[in-house]
């Protein structure tokens, strides 16, 4: 955890001593006005309002991760959803002010604002506690006009969207007619057009490589992960003409929706992948399958969706997992692909497609977040493999392809001392996993050397 400024600790522990006093601010809203959950098929789920207190509609999803609420809350793949968040206990540790980096790009939330246009909890914590929290959940969620229900037995209402899959809902005030609130199909409509930047901008101008990134509905965490590698960013709305001399690399976000609404960036993108020498190309979530639609292959609207912290993922022709962070409702059919693409990653559960990589062109895209916020931050490398490979594309090197990127940065590629070369080798050793664990001291080290034995080396293992 990120530790916190001398100043932030004194009103950290001054919130403290407020808490053990009682003396702590409450939420404003403490009247407990009643409300429900009307799902399409009839079913109502009662409990309290928080935040906003208001009545709404939208898709009602779930997510399963334990932490994370402001970065789900701003994520701008939530758009016109109600959020259902599995973890029984919410808002305990409140929501932090806003605060700016050297770039201008929030350092805690994902976007300008809050996405979902409703939020469903088991329970919220009243009484929120940590050094960098500003106001608490239901505060945040009231100054943006959102409402939220608490006392929802989630788990029960999450095994229904399983077993019925997504459906719709209206959050229902006590006393307000629920005819007066009709159902709302966010996805028949563009909501990639009614989340994007509307005109272009640029962040770290003095870097290099140049990315172009389409905005579909960008998480900020996407545009750190590339000015972190000192690349140049160019953020564009969603319908933007792509002309490939104002670009190194071209990146294309996630977003909210059915990809098939973004026909102008499907045609847009499809003229730069067809051109005689391409430009890389890395998409994420409604960007990965954007890149899908625009080779030909066909997208699918899922049953329930992946939303959460802990997918996962097996990268093609490996053994390799990896556990990653998601939140779609559509897919790729992998079956649709052109025969000069191949699947890249498959979610070990559901055996959905996660990724795709064209056999021979700089043309890659996961579906997952490999950018996370929140989530595992496991697969970050795969903005160092896109970055590598627009350098490599700038000084004309035709030889290293994304999946050599892939394997080298994924632990799949040749080691830089070969076995022959190598006479002895010294092991720094785990020590033990507990106290007086004995007979397996050094589990780790002890495998290692007997790895090392097979390959007739000497070792020194040090403890």
């Amino acid at each position: 955890m990120q530790s916190a400024p001398k100043d932030d600790f004194v009103s950290y522990m001054l919130h403290e001593e407020q808490l053990r006093n009682g003396m702590a601010a409450l939420p404003n809203n403490r009247n407990k006005m009643k409300a429900h959950l009307i799902l399409e098929d009839g079913s109502v789920f009662s409990g309290t309002i928080f935040g906003k207190e208001c009545s709404v509609s939208g898709e009602v999803v779930f997510q399963t991760g334990m932490v994370g609420y402001v970065e789900s809350l701003t994520d701008p793949s939530y758009h016109a959803q109600i959020l259902v968040l599995t973890y029984p206990l919410i808002g305990n540790y409140g929501v932090p002010a806003n605060t700016n980096d050297e770039n201008g790009i929030s350092k805690v939330f994902e976007s300008h604002q809050i996405w979902p246009s409703g939020l469903i909890i088991g329970q919220l914590s009243e009484r929120y506690s940590h050094w960098n929290s500003s106001q608490s959940l239901s505060d945040w969620l009231e100054a943006n006009g959102i409402p939220g229900i608490q006392g929802i037995d989630t788990r029960e209402l999450t095994k229904k969207i399983r077993e019925k899959g997504t459906m719709l809902g209206k959050i229902i005030l006590e006393g307000t007619d629920p005819a007066s609130i009709p159902f709302n199909d966010s996805n028949m409509r563009n909501l990639v057009q009614e989340v994007s930047i509307k005109i272009p901008k640029v962040f770290n101008p003095k870097g290099s490589p140049r990315i172009m990134v389409v905005d579909c509905g960008m998480k900020y965490n996407q545009l750190r992960c590339l000015v972190d590698r000192n690349a140049s960013v160019e953020v564009v709305p969603w319908n933007h003409p792509l002309d490939s001399k104002e670009f190194d690399g071209l990146f294309l976000s996630n977003g909210p929706g059915d990809p098939t609404f973004c026909d102008v960036t499907i045609k847009n993108l499809k003229r730069v992948l067809l051109e005689d020498k391409p430009k890389p190309v890395f998409g994420i979530c409604l960007g990965h399958q954007l890149i899908a639609l625009a080779i030909g292959a066909k997208t699918y609207k899922m049953k329930y969706g992946n939303r959460g912290h802990n997918q996962p993922c097996i990268y093609h022709d490996t053994k390799l997992c990896c556990i990653t962070s998601q939140n779609h409702g559509f897919t790729v059919d992998a079956t649709t692909l052109p025969s000069d693409w191949s699947p890249l990653f498959t979610n070990a559960n559901d055996k959905t497609n996660e990724g795709i990589v064209h056999n021979s062109k700089p043309f890659f895209s996961v579906q997952f977040h490999p950018e996370h916020m929140a989530g595992p931050q496991d697969m970050e490398s795969l903005f160092d493999v896109f970055i590598e490979t627009v350098n490599a594309s700038i000084l004309g090197d035709l030889e290293t392809s994304v999946n050599d990127c892939l394997n080298f940065y994924l632990g799949f590629s040749k080691p830089v001392l070969s076995v022959e070369s190598t006479s002895k080798v010294l092991i720094l050793g785990s020590g033990g996993l507990s106290i007086g664990q004995a007979g397996e001291f050094d589990y780790s080290g002890s495998q290692a050397s007997i790895n090392f034995s097979v390959k007739n080396l000497r070792y020194d293992l040090v403890d």
